[in-house]
């Protein structure tokens, strides 16, 4: 939704609540998701995008805090069945620190065609995530699809009742890495007419990227640990 004001002139607050910060990698010990954690609840962050195994570390650090917790599942390829992905999503729904739940969509399926398969998925996962009033974020990996199947991709999430539509995992090996370009932005915007909200990931690394997708009314990004304070301008 296009904000009221441009972004150039909200302050540092204001432009955190447009953040999930990324605190997804694999190799992350546990004293350095925890620090990250930290980190983007004193930025004032919407949420912690955190693998769904650090449920219970991360949970004391949001708690009375403005920022909560987005547990990503199915991260980072998609490709478990339906019944292990509700599964996943009802693990991590039924946390009163989360906020919203972000999933990957089978994007291999999509290249296929196989919208009715990847739909009938993407509906039993909203369900889960709605029986415990929590929102569902579904990844398209748009890196990996073209204009037409991300296009396509967005009315089957209306139709599947999901809350978000979202770029990239930041996980995608063999293609080249645009992630959430304005380009890409727009079609998905385009196709949602207002009707889905929209989360831009990957690639979002500069303050003048940070702020163009805000001003174009964007509803939320994905943003990595190490760009964070650069798209906030406090480096």
């Amino acid at each position: 939704m296009k904000p009221n004001k441009s972004a150039s002139e909200m302050d540092t607050r204001e432009l955190a609540a447009y953040i999930d910060y990324s605190v997804l990698k694999p190799e992350f010990t546990e004293d350095e998701i925890v620090e990250l954690t930290k980190d983007g609840v004193n930025l004032g962050c919407a949420t912690i995008c955190i693998n769904p195994g650090y449920m219970d570390l991360c949970e004391p650090y949001v708690k009375g805090s403005n920022t909560m917790l987005c547990p990503v599942t199915d991260f980072p390829f998609g490709t478990s069945s339906t019944k292990s992905r509700v599964q996943q999503i009802e693990e991590v729904a039924k946390y009163d620190s989360v906020k919203e739940v972000d999933i990957v969509a089978n994007f291999g399926k999509i290249r296929a065609g196989k919208y009715e398969e990847v739909l009938a998925d993407l509906k039993a996962c909203a369900q889960a995530a709605h029986q415990y009033n929590k929102e569902l974020k579904v990844i398209f990996e748009t890196d990996a699809l073209n204009e037409e199947q991300i296009r396509k991709m967005v009315h089957v999430c209306i139709e599947a009742g999901v809350d978000f539509v979202k770029t990239s995992t930041g996980f995608l090996t063999g293609y080249e890495a645009h992630g959430a370009t304005p380009e890409v932005i727009s079609w998905m915007m385009e196709e949602a007419d207002g009707k889905i909200k929209i989360k831009g990931s990957g690639c979002i690394r500069t303050r003048d990227h940070f702020l163009k997708l805000i001003d174009m009314g964007i509803d939320r990004m994905g943003v990595g640990y190490r760009s964070v304070p650069v798209v906030l301008g406090l480096h």
